[in-house]
């Protein structure tokens, strides 16, 4: 029987994993997450996780492996949540029950709303905010497109 992954807190001491998450990860996949191109995922990642005010979260395999991370970051007078799901774990919900997550947290720091950012034509993420099963607010500048969702909503939803 396969258990599914918990979602743990991560923090500096977990760069380590998330690096090697981001190494099973195809260009295409860190493409969607970052809009660029991924050299060396261990060279942003302290810095991201050192992030003061930011949550960041893992689902854990039972081994201890990392296979998916969601960031919640404060942006001036908005919040920013940002996914990235290792290939081999997409399609399992991994990262709409990580967005619900982050917004469980973002509620509880005072954000009224959550928004990220992703590509035009990324269906993965539109798949997660399907599943979501919230309002999404979109707006596109060129090939990005913001999505904001009500805090509350995504809080309570599943």
């Amino acid at each position: 029987m396969r258990r599914e992954p918990r979602i743990t807190p991560i923090g500096p001491a977990d760069v380590a994993r998330i690096v090697a998450l981001h190494r099973r990860c195809t260009p295409q996949t860190l493409w969607s997450r970052y809009h660029r191109a991924m050299f060396d995922p261990g060279g942003c990642l302290p810095t991201l996780l050192n992030r003061p005010g930011s949550v960041h979260l893992a689902a854990q395999e039972v081994t201890g492996r990392h296979v998916a991370v969601g960031h919640l970051m404060p942006d001036h007078s908005a919040v920013e949540a940002a996914l990235l799901v290792e290939d081999s774990s997409q399609g399992r919900g991994l990262g709409t029950r990580l967005l619900r997550r982050l917004a469980r947290h973002a509620l509880s720091g005072g954000w009224e709303s959550l928004y990220g950012l992703f590509l035009a034509g990324d269906e993965r993420i539109e798949a997660i905010l399907r599943h979501a099963d919230v309002t999404v607010n979109r707006t596109q500048d060129g090939d990005t497109v913001t999505a904001r969702v009500r805090t509350r909503d995504l809080a309570k939803s599943g």
